[in-house]
């Protein structure tokens, strides 16, 4: 009886596909040992809903671990402490990327520190915030991260005074989606202040190359 190797070949090749994309599914999973802006995502949640109180530094250790099994016995998931698409559902987190470079996650927290850093401000200001966040990603005296540059300790005032946990406005979302697609009203600005409200001697001496609402964004 003779044989079509080749058939069989096509077969094993496209079992093989299959495998190997599994396993890099599973590689991709936020656990410990991970890094990033999800497990950024996933520690501030964890923060929030009372699981973990360790430092948020997109660092999965074992700190991190131990919440997410505590969180994951509480609703019911099996509690291996791997954030998996279940687990990041639950978090109220979404995993996958449909924003180009970011992740939904990523898309998620830029649009809400938009939202807590140009509440009332134009929609053209609050495209220049995100502009500014995006800047600074590229911009070699800052991290090389979202989280990074969000999280930087001192960078944006509404993590410490609680507007980071108000609802996120509709346009902000529209604004991250704007400037990750590269509208800069800015000019390429990496820092902005409000005049009204900003003490810094420092950031008054900053170069000023636009004035939208109350910001003034600077090089």
């Amino acid at each position: 009886m003779k044989r079509n190797y080749g058939y069989l070949a096509l077969i094993f090749i496209l079992i093989f596909t299959l495998l190997f994309v599994q396993i890099l599914s599973v590689a991709a999973l936020s656990k410990q040992g991970s890094r990033g802006d999800e497990v950024t995502q996933i520690q501030t949640k964890l923060s929030e809903l009372g699981y973990y109180n360790g430092k948020i530094d997109g660092i999965f250790g074992s700190g991190t671990k131990s919440a997410v099994i505590n969180f994951q016995k509480d609703n019911g998931l099996n509690p291996d402490g791997i954030a998996g698409s279940k687990t990041l559902e639950a978090l109220g987190i979404a995993s996958g990327s449909s924003n180009g470079l970011f992740t939904d996650s990523e898309f998620a927290l830029l649009a809400r520190i938009i939202s807590a850093e140009s509440r009332g401000e134009p929609y053209e200001g609050q495209v220049a915030v995100g502009a500014v966040i995006l800047n600074r990603i590229a911009h070699p005296s800052f991290p090389n991260t979202l989280s990074g540059v969000i999280y930087q300790p001192g960078a944006f005032s509404c993590l410490y005074d609680g507007q980071i946990d108000e609802p996120v406005a509709a346009s902000a979302e529209k604004a991250a989606r704007d400037a990750i697609n590269g509208w800069d009203p800015t000019g390429g600005a990496i820092y902005y202040y409000n005049p009204n409200t900003a003490t810094s001697a420092w950031i008054w001496s900053r170069p000023v190359l636009a004035v939208i609402g109350a910001h003034k964004f600077c090089s």
